[in-house]
């Protein structure tokens, strides 16, 4: 944690290195009042930009075909995007940037940030 901040890398390599919960870490952040950053799906915590991602112009047809199978009423889990991303082998920014795309909403995030 560095001035009240830490990244959503370094959450998810406490929840490794302690064998716990996502949503355990989450809560412990909250307790501390440490924000999250650098969101790994690229959705917030980068400055004034907020973002990092822009909507792919086109993507593959297996690819839309995942998401919208894992979406309900045009959300799809951060687990899910994950989940995607590593079945095809994409950085998980390129499976927001499709969802941007596709104008489907990521939510839940396993940390607790949204």
């Amino acid at each position: 944690i560095k001035d009240g901040e830490i990244t959503c890398s370094a959450a998810f390599g406490i929840v490794e290195d302690l064998k716990v919960s996502p949503s355990e870490v989450g809560l412990a952040m909250d307790a501390q009042e440490t924000h999250l950053t650098k969101c790994q799906l690229g959705l917030f915590g980068y400055g004034l930009k907020k973002k990092a991602i822009k909507p792919v112009e086109s993507l593959s047809t297996e690819l839309e075909g995942a998401i919208r199978e894992a979406s309900v009423k045009d959300q799809l889990t951060c687990a899910a995007a994950w989940e995607i991303a590593k079945r095809f082998g994409l950085p998980k920014m390129d499976v927001s940037s499709a969802c941007e795309a596709m104008k489907i909403k990521i939510m839940s995030c396993q940390l607790g940030a949204f």
